[in-house]
């Protein structure tokens, strides 16, 4: 059965920036996730910023995220995967969400949302496959 991790729980308003909870996947199969970052309401004049963070031992992150999603300004889906299968020191990950908020207007930036990791299945060696046949010409 795939993995399923929820680095930020579906509806969570976000006020400031933070870090998620870290999801041990050290038992992932293939060690490749399909990360969907879905933002069902947000204010004018802010953007959201969300990357993926691994570590060994759930205690020490590194200074650099695994990756970073496209900044958000308004409601929507961004669907990225993330292939740590060349990662193997990699045990752990989390998410962090950083907010910004310019203009006029309260001071307060605000988003809600959620991202889902939905393991990638492993292929089968007997999943038929089928070959293009290039022309010469």
């Amino acid at each position: 059965m795939p993995m399923q991790l929820q680095l930020i729980p579906a509806d969570t308003r976000m006020e400031a920036s933070a870090d998620g909870a870290s999801f041990n996947i050290s038992e992932s199969a293939t060690r490749t996730f399909l990360c969907r970052l879905t933002v069902t309401d947000q204010i004018e004049q802010e953007s959201l910023d969300v990357s993926i963070w691994g570590s060994a031992d759930g205690e020490t992150w590194p200074k650099r995220p695994l990756l970073k999603l496209p900044q958000q300004f308004y409601r929507g889906t961004t669907k990225l995967v993330l292939d740590l299968s060349l990662r193997p020191e990699v045990k752990f990950i989390r998410a962090r969400w950083d907010l910004n908020r310019w203009g006029r207007v309260a001071p307060t930036p605000m988003f809600v949302g959620g991202m889902d990791l939905v393991e990638v299945p492993p292929m089968s060696r007997e999943t038929p496959t089928k070959r293009l046949v290039l022309a010469a010409g």
